[in-house]
């Protein structure tokens, strides 16, 4: 029986490496503040993925790309004038030539394709005790409605909280670009989407639109900023009682429309 090409066999390892690089620690499993049930972080699974990922790609390249140098070397021509003849390969040779590297790559694609799908599922299963901000994009800003009047330019969500965002737009398409957090969702006219995150330590960010979206598309971004729950309240208390003061003199003001 004729022996498999040693470049055949390199494509093994590949399957070996990756499936020890594939393990990693449930880290991103949090228990929100006050919450009962815990949550997937989406922004911890995020890396948790990459990280498992990476390493298989890298393996997946250097074994591949070894076993492709060694054939260059081995079956290079010897001299000028030759002419290079086709290895004969037994039909059980030539059909794990095909179906080996074809049952890797498939592996590898179905081991991509699991761990992403995971990942989209966290991202559309919003936690029930999210807080909710609504958000509206306009050329070139976003507005942040926490309700009950309380609108601002910048976002500021409490830690321990997860927080989804109702996202629409007014005018054209935007893209609600939350980086720091591995979070992205588009802004269109007439529909809207949703994403939600886990701000999990105090610390500011931003977002930005990334989606052009006329001139000012590059001047489209806002502050994030994720504090704790005093300064939270406390900055909302102060945003309640401005929009309530607002309202109450708008309702004081006199209808000039109506006198003339």
């Amino acid at each position: 029986m004729q022996k498999l090409p040693k470049g055949l066999l390199l494509s093994f390892l590949p399957v070996t490496l990756a499936s020890g690089a594939a393990m990693a620690a449930e880290d991103w499993v949090v228990t929100p503040t006050g919450a009962t049930h815990p949550i997937v972080d989406p922004t911890k699974l995020w890396y948790a993925t990459w990280h498992e990922l990476l390493p298989d790609l890298a393996v997946i390249g250097i074994v591949f790309g070894l076993a492709a140098l060694y054939l260059f070397v081995r079956y290079r021509a010897k001299s000028p004038g030759q002419v290079g003849e086709p290895v004969k390969l037994s039909a059980a040779a030539a059909w794990a030539w095909i179906l080996i590297p074809s049952a890797i790559f498939l592996a590898d694609d179905l081991l991509f394709f699991s761990k992403g799908w995971t990942l989209w599922n966290v991202w559309r299963v919003v936690p029930q005790d999210a807080v909710e901000v609504k958000v509206t994009g306009h050329q070139w800003y976003f507005d942040f409605d926490y309700g009950n009047g309380v609108t601002d330019q910048d976002l500021v969500v409490e830690v321990g909280k997860p927080v989804v965002l109702r996202l629409a737009s007014d005018d054209v398409i935007h893209s609600f670009g939350l980086t720091d957090y591995k979070v992205k969702e588009d802004l269109v006219p007439g529909r809207i989407n949703y994403l939600w995150f886990y701000p999990d330590a105090p610390r500011e960010t931003f977002v930005n639109c990334m989606e052009y979206c006329g001139t000012g598309h590059a001047q489209m971004h806002a502050s994030v900023r994720a504090v704790p729950k005093a300064e939270y309240d406390e900055w909302l208390g102060k945003h309640k009682s401005a929009a309530a003061g607002a309202l109450q003199f708008a309702s004081q003001s006199p209808d000039v429309t109506a006198s003339k």
